[in-house]
């Protein structure tokens, strides 16, 4: 009777295991599994890039230097800028030159020219003045012909022109240009300046600058090749800002939300565990992918980008590292 129970007692003892065992295994089996997500770290880039055209004659910084805002990266040699500098500082000073004429008035040889000519006409009306009363006396006196009298009043007629029009020359060198005139010189002279500005704006494009503080990334002509006007020649990486970009498919979605934390891991950084914030999630319209799902029937599964910043600046991190996302599959 004891041997029968002991029996029965270890046969329980069996059954209870076994169900023990298929229980534990059928948890472990059931349970959800994590699923990978592989993103990426990227960075704001800057393309640096000239105004005008020309050929590169000198690069300051090369790939993966590190640079601070405001740095000398290249030098782009110009022709037809140095050209137009020229072009305009000669015309700025021809348009100087006109309005210090036009507010300077003439020169005193000039004046005393023009007085003279005045004094000259003054006297030739003077003398055909006497000839034409000496003419009327005698014409009144029928002495002369009509035709004579005529011929002299003319004369006297255009002497006395004359000595207006010397008179009108001799005032205009002593008082200088009319007010319009002047205006229109200062006119001239602004424009030229303007003109100059503009130039000299160009040829501060031939030196160019780091827009802010990162990393050369890429240099893409070599030195002599030329570049047109606006065309990329080097990026720059700004580490300061970097954050992780995810394409996850929406049904691993479920739950996620902008200022979510999420638990990452890098692979090029001996897998260091990194907390970063969820702040962008928006579809991504040419990234669908078909999946057929047996519980909800079949649907176009669309892909959502999401990207998150870290709480604390990464060492060593650069774009292009690979970041890995564990979530539990529903």
């Amino acid at each position: 009777m004891a041997k029968k129970n002991y029996n029965l007692l270890i046969g329980v003892c069996a059954l209870v295991a076994v169900i023990l065992i298929v229980s534990v295994a059928g948890y472990f089996v059931s349970r959800p599994k994590a699923v990978v997500i592989q993103g990426e770290a990227e960075a704001t880039e800057y393309r640096v890039s000239g105004k005008v055209p020309g050929r590169i004659e000198e690069f300051r910084a090369q790939e993966g230097q590190a640079v601070r805002r405001g740095d000398t990266l290249v030098l782009i040699d110009s022709p037809e800028i140095r050209s137009k500098i020229a072009e305009a500082n000669a015309a700025r000073a021809a348009a100087v030159a006109q309005k210090e004429k036009a507010y300077n008035g003439a020169l005193q040889e000039q004046i005393t020219a023009a007085y003279e000519l005045w004094q000259k006409a003054l006297v030739g009306e003077e003398v055909m003045r006497k000839s034409y009363e000496r003419m009327a006396r005698l014409h009144d006196e029928k002495v002369v012909s009509d035709q004579k009298f005529d011929e002299v009043k003319a004369q006297y007629d255009a002497a006395s022109a004359t000595a207006r029009a010397a008179k009108s020359q001799y005032d205009m060198a002593v008082k200088g240009a009319r007010q319009e005139d002047k205006d229109a010189a200062v006119a001239l002279v602004e424009r030229a300046n303007a003109a100059v500005d503009l130039v000299n704006s160009y040829r501060d494009e031939i030196v160019l600058t780091a827009p802010a503080d990162g990393i050369i990334a890429a240099c893409y002509p070599k030195v002599g090749e030329l570049v047109g006007q606006g065309s990329p020649i080097m990026t720059i990486q700004d580490l300061d800002d970097v954050w992780f970009t995810f394409n996850i498919r929406e049904d691993r979605l479920e739950g996620m939300r902008s200022g979510d934390k999420l638990q990452l891991s890098i692979p090029a950084l001996k897998d260091a565990q990194v907390t970063a914030t969820v702040y962008y999630i928006a579809v991504r319209e040419s990234y669908a992918t078909w999946r057929a799902t047996k519980e909800l029937g079949e649907y176009d599964t669309r892909t959502f980008e999401v990207r998150a910043r870290p709480d604390a600046p990464v060492d060593g991190l650069r774009p292009g590292m690979s970041v890995i996302l564990e979530r539990k599959e529903k």
